[in-house]
């Protein structure tokens, strides 16, 4: 390729070729394929961590292709419906003789059976496909003799230090200066990009990373922010899903939307697909953290703006796209105090779809095996009279229906009905009770969430059956009010809680659990006024704390058992701890000592003491793990924790809640009566014997400055 190139294209590839370093093995087997010679690999599986070079690997592969004369499609995993029919669409009309590339696949990681099994088989033989994502294969691909012949896994790494060397050359940086960036940066791509990009624009001389070097990094990168304007534009990509033009115009206003579109795109960590414009996760992540310390004003008036501008795009949206709309929408949750609901690490297993004929013994199996025969009966009644209600999620290898959803419509129910359905009466009841509906209302319930693997606890599908409600929250005409049902009330009680919707009543069911039944009135409740509590949700659950000492603060039970779940879950972050309502709760404020000054340092001492106690009980130690694993030992998610604990996610999930619901109950005796639970008696007790018996009591988890801590807790 020459710098003669006839077109700018050529020009654009032959300075990608230039400035493309190692990957030599790698460029020869794409070559391989590329040719079509015998034994040659028909798919390609790329994997490796974020910022070692995957996509520009990618589009290495892609000149490389083009240049061969081969048609190419590319495909970025983050942006598409993570379901079979999203990943057809994109690649709809593709040639027989086209180089599928597919990149970020670990944003749809559940649909490599779908792949394996369903789509690769079905291309043409001319057709090569490259799958790249963190994630290696999974050991289905190598079980298979057949596959082992037509894929080649290429797990992509650190560049050697030759390979390094002669990327910072290419970028001019002086001989001194490489070492000391390949001292901070090792053979990262990623990092060695960021750190050359300060180097060559600072002395000469020398070179040292400071602590703060990935926000120096990052501003190197960026460069001279032009304006204030241009600044919140960044802000607003690092803090989005994805950025378009559409959404900046919102943001930054019609005049400059454009130009700041434009900057963005230019910029070296930005990337883009069909759906919008998106900064690399590493890059966007520490931009979003540097405001949130740096202006925490400025940071949630940006992020409350953001979310109305999303709101209105997921109300307006055709009703294909809406789902992905909300998912949009919805993403916003994970900065907030409920992220632990919306953060799901892996989606693409299940697609959701409407039902189909067949599908009825399957939700009768499904239904059975969950909740037992009466619901069994319950589903087949409504699965006659209100087919359309029933929202099906099926395994995107293969096409079966995994779990199901009831989001029943309800005007006036009739007498079979409520007869039947006891969850309904119940729903029912409460409407005739407080605020019965008008002519052109009515009230959703969502009757049924079906999961066997899973039950009723946080899941990929029931994120997907979140999105489903909330879209027809936010796009349903007459709705009256809405109900939702769950076997797990303490796990669900603060979203509950914190979507508006409050505990009316509790059942048991012949199958062990008692469910609970939430309902919200919306025209209590107007929909601008319940987003800007919930979609995408305050960053903090509550306003700041009063800088003087106040008298007790009353809450009501519901309240107060969503402030002790905050409080534990916010224990090493003081600033959160302090705008908590435990603070000035009976159970604080009686105590000898204390001063709104002391408060947090109390709070937090007394979450510890309550923790600790569980010990007094054998068979509450395993919860006293989980709990001091779970909120003190920094695991930076649930899933690690389970895996720290060395437990089935589904059984730290059971006795997290178990735990929850002890110290929510220890805490609201100290809080309504002023005495301590019964395990609380019952440690006084054994250290009163140990008192006797030693001469003195032993604090097993007194930390230096004397401030309890669990973190040496077995």
């Amino acid at each position: 390729m020459r710098r003669d190139a006839k077109s700018l294209a050529e020009r654009l590839r032959w300075a990608r070729e230039r400035s493309f370093v190692g990957r030599a093995e790698e460029l020869a087997m794409f070559r391989e394929a590329l040719s079509g010679v015998v034994d040659a690999p028909a798919v390609i599986y790329v994997h490796g961590p974020g910022g070692v070079g995957k996509s520009t690997l990618l589009r290495r592969f892609a000149d490389e292709s083009r240049t061969a004369g081969r048609p190419v499609v590319e495909v970025n995993g983050r942006l598409i419906d993570p379901s079979p029919a999203g990943l057809e669409a994109e690649v709809a009309g593709a040639d027989p003789d086209a180089v599928l590339l597919i990149d970020a696949f670990e944003h749809c990681q559940g649909l490599e059976g779908w792949l394996r099994d369903r789509f690769l088989p079905g291309l043409s033989t001319r057709n090569l496909v490259v799958l790249a994502g963190r994630e290696g294969p999974s050991s289905t691909w190598s079980a298979d003799l057949a596959w082992r012949e037509v894929l080649a896994v290429m797990p992509l790494g650190d560049l050697d230090p030759g390979e390094a060397s002669q990327l910072l050359e290419l970028r001019d940086l002086t001989p001194a200066l490489r070492e000391q960036v390949l001292g901070f940066a090792g053979g990262h791509p990623l990092a060695l990009s960021l750190a050359a990009s300060i180097a060559e624009s600072g002395e000469k001389s020398s070179w040292a990373p400071t602590p703060d070097v990935l926000t120096r990094l990052l501003s190197q990168m960026v460069g001279d922010v032009p304006s204030p304007m241009h600044r919140l534009a960044l802000e607003v990509a690092a803090h989005a899903m994805t950025t378009t033009e559409g959404l900046l115009r919102a943001m930054v206003g019609p005049e400059q939307c454009a130009e700041m579109f434009t900057w963005l795109r230019r910029l070296p960590i930005a990337d883009w697909g069909r759906q919008g414009m998106f900064l690399h996760d590493l890059v966007s992540d520490a931009i979003d953290a540097d405001l949130r310390w740096r202006d925490p004003q400025g940071y949630k008036e940006m992020h409350r703006r953001l979310g109305h501008v999303l709101l209105e795009q997921a109300r307006t949206a055709p009703a294909d796209e809406a789902l992905i709309a909300i998912r949009e929408l919805t993403y916003l949750k994970r900065y907030g105090p409920m992220g632990e609901y919306f953060q799901m690490r892996r989606e693409g297993d299940f697609h959701e779809d409407t039902l189909r004929p067949g599908d009825h013994d399957a939700i009768h199996r499904l239904v059975t095996e969950a909740e037992g025969p009466q619901s069994a009966v319950i589903a087949g009644f409504w699965l006659k009279k209100q087919p359309e209600a029933f929202w099906i999620y099926r395994d995107s290898v293969t096409g079966e229906p995994a779990a199901f959803m009831t989001w029943l419509r309800v005007t006036r129910p009739g007498a079979d009905e409520l007869a039947i359905d006891p969850i309904l009466a119940q729903a029912w009841e409460h409407t005739q009770r407080t605020s019965t509906m008008r002519p052109g209302q009515h009230l959703m319930l969502a009757r049924f969430f079906v999961y066997p693997p899973a039950y009723g606890e946080i899941s990929p599908v029931q994120h997907l059956m979140q999105l489903r409600i909330c879209t027809d929250w936010i796009r349903s005409d007459g709705l009256a009010w809405s109900f939702m049902i769950s076997p797990l009330p303490d796990l669900w009680e603060p979203l509950m809680h914190h979507l508006g919707h409050t505990r009316i009543s509790e059942l048991p069911w012949p199958n062990g659990y008692t469910y609970a039944l939430f309902a919200c009135d919306w025209r209590e409740t107007p929909l601008s006024v319940w987003f800007e509590r919930t979609q995408p949700g305050a960053l903090n659950e509550t306003g700041p704390a009063p800088a003087t000492s106040a008298p007790a603060t009353t809450l009501a039970r519901a309240d107060f058992t969503t402030a002790v779940r905050a409080a534990l879950r916010d224990w090493h972050r003081e600033d959160d701890l302090a705008a908590n309502p435990l603070r000035q709760t009976t159970m604080l404020t009686s105590q000898p000592g204390y001063s709104a000054e002391r408060a947090v340092e109390m709070l937090r001492n007394l979450l510890t003491d309550v923790v600790d106690d569980l010990r007094a009980e054998p068979r509450a130690a395993k919860l006293h793990r989980v709990i001091a694993t779970t909120y003190f030992h920094r695991v930076p998610t649930q899933m690690a924790a389970a895996e720290r604990l060395g437990l089935p996610y589904s059984t730290y999930r059971r006795h997290l809640q178990h735990a929850h619901e002890r110290l929510g109950e220890a805490l609201w005796r100290r809080e309504s009566t002023g005495q301590p639970a019964a395990f609380a008696a019952a440690r006084d007790a054994s250290r009163l014997s140990t008192h006797r018996q030693t001469g003195r009591t032993r604090r097993s988890d007194l930390p230096a400055g004397g401030s309890p801590s669990p973190y040496n807790a077995p």
